[in-house]
């Protein structure tokens, strides 16, 4: 229920994984949730080094409440926020990542990440396994040194 600056979130010094999703979803999210939340259980005592956010593509109806049920409903930990925000700002950064549908129901499974100081994101155009997301994540963490 907060506002915040989703540029210093992405800026925060972390690696960051981030989705699409919207709260309501029955298909591709709850798939891109668990695996999130699988990710932060296998990452164990590291799971605060790296930053998990989920933007919602329905900022309609995804209201704070919403947002919350939705991370206790897939055991979210801390580092995993899910914004959402004015129709406008949510569509900008959505065209930011291109990642703009003009129906939620159109949405395709879209994983970003982001290493510290990285100058540009890599996207995954599918869904990702538990296992995938983890080499990915290890992958990106090389690339950083």
């Amino acid at each position: 229920g907060e506002s915040i600056a989703l540029t210093g979130i992405l800026s925060s010094g972390k690696p960051v994984i981030l989705d699409f999703i919207y709260g309501t979803c029955t298909t591709i999210c709850p798939v891109l949730s668990i695996g999130f939340s699988h990710f932060q259980k296998k990452l164990g005592a590291d799971v605060e080094k790296v930053q998990l956010i989920s933007i919602s593509i329905d900022p309609d109806n995804d209201t704070p409440m919403v947002m919350k049920e939705y991370l206790e409903r897939y055991d979210a930990q801390p580092g995993w926020d899910f914004f959402s925000g004015k129709r406008e700002d949510i569509f900008r950064v959505m065209e930011a990542f291109d990642a703009y549908v003009t129906n939620k129901m159109d949405h395709a499974p879209l994983t970003f990440l982001h290493a510290p100081g990285a100058d540009k994101w890599i996207r995954i155009n599918e869904l990702l396994s538990t296992a995938d997301l983890m080499n990915e994540y290890r992958l990106l963490l090389n690339k950083e040194d």
